[in-house]
């Protein structure tokens, strides 16, 4: 007969450690920091753009402009933009290791992730950073006079 024994549940696991940084704790000690970072950026836009003001009648696109054209709120936006994106990113990554277990499609799902979330930073950058409320405007436009 043959007897088990169980290790003591804080023994170490006798499997040898890979070398380098362990990325999925900083992956975990990412989502932590962006969750709060992401509630204080996201409860501040909110307030701003409902509460304050005319409440929701002040949002136009001329509110919009507005916002864009000051470098406080570009770099507020973007923060939040990046900083939800990179943490949505690393969500999806964390269920495609979990349900997918063909490595190969594993590899290629995780790639399109962060690919998708770099286009998509890219051009969000691009639209804060670049936009211009009078680029196409034509004289019978309400925004001619402003433009000019």
């Amino acid at each position: 007969m043959m007897s088990t024994t169980i290790a003591a549940p804080r023994t170490p696991h006798s499997a040898p450690r890979r070398k380098g940084p362990n990325l999925e704790k900083w992956g975990w000690m990412y989502m932590r920091v962006s969750g709060v970072l992401l509630v204080v950026l996201i409860f501040g836009h909110l307030f701003v753009n409902l509460l304050t003001g005319d409440g929701i009648h002040q949002i136009d696109f001329a509110f919009v402009a507005g916002k864009l054209a000051s470098p406080f709120w570009q770099w507020w936006d973007f923060l939040m933009l990046t900083l939800a994106m990179i943490h949505g990113a690393n969500g999806m990554r964390t269920i495609v290791n979990d349900y997918v277990t063909h490595g190969g499609t594993r590899r290629t799902l995780v790639w399109a992730i962060w690919i998708v979330s770099v286009f998509l930073i890219v051009l969000g950058t691009l639209v804060v950073f670049t936009f211009d409320p009078c680029l196409g405007v034509t004289p019978d436009s309400v925004l001619w006079d402003r433009c000019q």
